[in-house]
């Protein structure tokens, strides 16, 4: 298929909270050459520039190089820093990147710093319980990762060298139950309790933390709803679909969803969409008992209707996504369909005879969760080709769409599984990053008996594609534009990558400008960190970390965590790997290495660079750092490279325990080259370092304790 040249239209955190803690036209593009500063097993990695010459790459059954251990000059990519994006905080909701599409709205993109490539490291946390590295990993708001764990749910140390359990629930030791917890459309509430669905039709709140954000070892079970039961009642029939997603309206009212990740119209199960009422879940919560029956609502769906993603919600209402129809539904003593627009599918899709795939896609509808702004809900539809769908959030009208990865080499088929990326950069354009998925999902879906809302990997995943990796799914990454117009909505393809073959939910930094994944290349069988520039969908970046089978991600995700340095991702085999920057070093002891997950950079905005006591505008990152057995005064060393104008304009602020800035005296600080010389005008894109000396328990010390040192500094122009 080539495609059709058409268009067709139809923070913030606290400060005090801060310091608690392709090209266009689908071609190869260039990166600049990155060093590696460690190894790590067989997950060590080295950044290399993306035109490698393929003589010059091991082949997929070499052992990965060694990487260099030598300090060189470091290829730091610039800051692009974007628009925050555009979504209203849910009350409901933690306050942090609080499911596994980051927000309410699915935007799979976050406000806080990844990794921009200054002297990139690669580390690895290595799994000791579970069969598998941490999957399905979001944060609570004291930074807390949540993870899946023996078929309960836990708050886990993801940075330790072996992952450690700070505190769970398991249904089995716990409650007695041989259910298991449903962690793909699980999320934290407003209060870090942990709302999950489960396999047998109940919906969970497990308060995780004390009123301090210490972590119970023994998550408490404060309340439990059986969904199902409760529906059924309320519909007065049997459902024969089970309970597959929930999230918080903004009233509080959590809706649910029933269905499965495949599900055929011609069997007729029966399912239901509604929600539990806001007061029924705060008396059960109180210690209080609710009575159901007037507290469920539900909406009897069209026999072989149901859910197949994760639901998205706004001050409009809830989103929920089913194979067959878009919904936006509200709370009115009942379920109030406030919309309700119907898209084509042409059923599931499974590779063929002549396939270069074995697997298929996974939804038999749009296999891409709902995603919002504040003005419209995005979507792909089920066709050939498969189609981005714009439908106006108030009305459901569709206002524009557009074939998306119609141009793949033959014997590629298009499924779009992963939530595509959404990011309104709040003037106007809403900029859509689709990703194909297909080959990954397992053709045993297709099985009349097969229960596709079991949430494991022998249910879900292709074989072939766990064991041989990216060359079992179809290519394909595009981002098309919807851009406001005097007359409505137009859409059109900004680039295209007809060359990637990615799995790993891709992620957009907002802090950064970049797009982040994780990909196998296909010359080398070599699977790769690899950093997309969100303007061009050029490659900027790549980081080797094995050509083993086992490094497969698992179709699971990424995940960004609020240390502004790190980007963790779970593998096939026991390793979670997470890059990291490093960006600080002591000067004076080069052998020293500050650990990576005490070094923390956070986006302050000009509005709380100001009330903290700054003066003038922000002119970069918080950057906190923590070092143990320091000397009576100690230098330390922050790279950036987002800054620009004359050093003279320029003061630098640390921040004080009370969360207040105080302006560092001129002779405690200066601002080099990397090679030591100092600057007085600055180039943005350009790798400078701020060294800072510190007294042990001096001014800008936080750390009370002996030869330990807290800084946290920011400048400002």
């Amino acid at each position: 298929m080539k495609k059709k040249n058409i268009t067709r239209s139809v923070l913030s955190l606290l400060l005090v909270a801060l310091l608690g803690l392709s090209v266009t036209g689908c071609g190869k593009a260039q990166a600049p050459t990155l060093t590696d500063e460690s190894t790590n097993a067989e997950a060590s990695a080295s950044a290399r520039p993306s035109d490698t010459p393929a003589e010059e790459i091991p082949a997929a059954n070499a052992p990965a190089s060694d990487s260099s251990s030598a300090v060189q000059p470091s290829s730091a990519l610039p800051v692009k820093a974007l628009h925050p994006k555009q979504v209203d905080e849910n009350p409901y909701m933690a306050k942090s990147d609080a499911n596994i599409h980051h927000d309410g709205y699915n935007t799979d993109s976050t406000d806080e710093i990844l990794p921009i490539g200054i002297y990139p490291e690669i580390n690895v946390s290595y799994e000791t319980t579970n069969a598998n590295a941490s999957p399905a990993i979001y944060f609570d708001s004291y930074g807390h990762a949540v993870v899946p764990l023996l078929g309960g749910i836990a708050i886990r140390d993801l940075n330790a060298e072996e992952t450690q359990t700070l505190g769970y629930f398991s249904p089995k030791q716990h409650d007695g139950g041989e259910y298991i917890i449903q962690s793909s459309y699980t999320f934290l509430d407003s209060e870090n309790r942990i709302v999950c669905p489960t396999s047998n039709n109940h919906v969970l709140m497990l308060r995780t933390t004390d009123e301090d954000g210490n972590v119970l070892p023994e998550f408490e079970k404060v309340l439990d709803i059986d969904i199902k039961a409760a529906s059924e009642a309320a519909l007065g029939r049997t459902l024969e679909q089970n309970l597959l997603s929930v999230v918080f309206d903004y009233e509080g009212n959590l809706w649910f969803a029933t269905g499965g990740f495949r599900i055929y119209p011609e069997r007729k199960q029966q399912g239901v969409i509604g929600y539990i009422d806001h007061a029924a879940i705060d008396t059960i919560l109180n210690g209080g008992q609710a009575d159901l029956s007037k507290a469920v609502y539900v909406h009897e769906l069209t026999p072989g209707e149901g859910a197949e993603n994760g639901i998205a919600a706004s001050r409009e209402g809830a989103v929920i996504l089913t194979n067959q129809n878009c919904y936006l539904l509200r709370a009115e003593n009942g379920v109030e369909i406030v919309w309700c627009t119907p898209y084509e599918s042409i059923g599931a899709k499974v590779s063929g005879e002549n396939d270069k795939t074995t697997g298929g896609g996974l939804a038999w509808g749009g296999g891409c969760s709902p995603s919002l702004t504040p003005n419209l809900v995005m979507f792909t539809d089920n066709q050939d080709p498969v189609n981005l769908l714009a439908l106006d959030m108030k009305t459901g009208t569709i206002v524009a769409e557009c074939p998306v990865l119609d141009d793949l080499p033959d014997g590629y088929q298009v499924a779009v599984e992963n939530s595509a990326i959404v990011y309104d950069d709040g003037e106007g354009t809403v900029s859509t990053i689709v990703c194909n998925w297909f080959g990954a999902g397992n053709a045993g879906l297709a099985d009349p008996d097969n229960d596709s809302s079991i949430q494991s990997y022998a249910n879900i995943y292709d074989t072939n594609w766990l064991t041989k990796g990216n060359i079992m799914i179809a290519p394909g990454v595009e981002r098309i534009d919807t851009v406001k117009t005097k007359n409505g909505y137009e859409m059109k393809s900004i680039w295209c990558r007809n060359d990637l073959s990615d799995t790993s939910i891709l992620k957009l930094s907002t802090a950064t400008g970049y797009i982040y994944g994780y990909v196998q290349d296909p010359s080398s069988g070599m699977w790769q960190y690899i950093i997309l520039d969100f303007e061009t969908g050029e490659t900027v970046f790549t980081m080797d970390v094995s050509n083993k089978y086992g490094y497969n991600n698992m179709a699971i995700g990424m995940y960004t965590g609020n240390s502004g340095n790190a980007l963790y991702c779970p593998t096939g085999y026991l390793e979670l790997l997470r890059l990291q920057d490093r960006f600080a070093y002591l000067p004076e002891m080069p052998y020293r290495k500050i650990d990576l997950d005490q070094a923390s950079r956070h986006v302050l905005s000009q509005e709380q660079f100001t009330a903290a006591g700054g003066t003038g505008s922000v002119a970069g990152w918080l950057n906190t750092v923590s070092i143990r057995n320091v000397h009576p005064n100690t230098t330390v060393a922050i790279r950036m490279n987002n800054l620009s104008g004359n050093v003279s304009d320029l003061t630098l602020y640390a921040s004080k325990a009370d969360g207040t800035l105080t302006p560092v005296a001129s002779e405690l600080w200066k601002i080099t080259s990397e090679d030591g010389q100092e600057i007085t005008e600055l180039t943005a894109g350009t790798l400078y370092e701020v060294h800072i000396t510190v007294a042990d328990n001096g001014d800008l010390d936080l750390n009370e304790v002996e030869k330990e040192i807290r800084l946290s500094v920011v400048l400002g122009k």
